[in-house]
């Protein structure tokens, strides 16, 4: 499980995403994840669909990917849609004692779990298409007006960014502990809750151990070469706004407008 988990990953491309400027992937990021929330009908959804499946393709990832980044949440995906099946009420579809599944429930419940797919497969295109690097000057960039009141705009981003880089390094780790622990007979997966709960120890201590001490060299290495923040700091590829950038944020605003009038005229 732990190898399917790819939050985070940078993978390398020549699409249309991977030469958009990071400012503009993020604010279209956004818009679409506000719009998401705009669908409530079959024929919204079907648009949302669209133009997911639309922005995978011309990424050019392979299908596997993206399943990867759904596989580690099916168990929230599931929990939402069993919600509102057993807890919305309507017309009764299947009933036993005191479960009971509706049409409504089963509708809603579908749609919302949809929605956090949808959710899922968009975002992850972000840090999919986008290195660590050029994903900090854009967060940077966006966040550079609250320096104003007093918002650290470089330390935000950077903190962002290491946090998304070191989640791949971890999992890694994490997994070469369990192996290691299994070695010499630790078992994750049978026992009841409390016994799993409890083996866990061996694999918690030794990974909270290894992420301290990773810390600690990072901080060692940024200090040893003299890093200061972001005040006066140069880059080697500024970053600038192109026509892509222009026509995907086009594009998402498009599609966000069409999804809020779907919303108030088929309500």
């Amino acid at each position: 499980m732990l190898k399917n988990i790819t939050l985070g990953q940078y993978f390398p491309g020549e699409s249309f995403l991977h030469h958009m400027d990071p400012r503009a992937k993020i604010i279209c990021t956004t818009i679409f994840i506000f719009a998401i929330f705009l669908a409530e009908s079959i024929p919204a959804y079907g648009v949302v669909a669209a133009f997911t499946f639309f922005t995978i393709g011309i990424t050019r990832l392979p299908v596997s990917l993206l399943w990867k980044a759904i596989k580690p949440l099916w168990i929230i995906i599931v929990f939402t849609l069993a919600i509102h099946v057993f807890t919305t009420p309507g017309e009764t579809l299947w009933e036993y004692n005191f479960i009971r599944i509706s049409k409504e429930g089963l509708h809603m419940g579908s749609l919302m779990a949809a929605r956090l797919i949808f959710l899922i497969l968009f975002s992850s295109l972000l840090t999919y298409t986008t290195s660590p690097i050029r994903l900090t000057d854009g967060i940077e960039h966006l966040l550079n007006p609250f320096k104003r009141v007093g918002v650290p705009a470089h330390e935000l981003a950077m903190m962002m960014t290491i946090a998304l880089r070191f989640i791949p390094t971890l999992l890694e780790e994490t997994d070469r502990i369990m192996k290691a622990q299994e070695a010499r007979g630790a078992d994750f997966t049978t026992g009841s809750l409390v016994k799993r709960a409890r083996n866990m120890v061996p694999l918690l201590v030794p990974l909270f151990i290894s992420a301290f001490r990773r810390a600690d060299e990072l901080a060692t290495a940024m200090e040893a070469r003299c890093y200061r923040g972001g005040e006066n700091r140069t880059r080697m590829k500024e970053l600038a706004y192109t026509w892509r950038d222009s026509l995907g944020i086009g594009i998402v605003i498009i599609v966000t407008l069409l999804l809020a009038s779907m919303r108030f005229l088929l309500n």
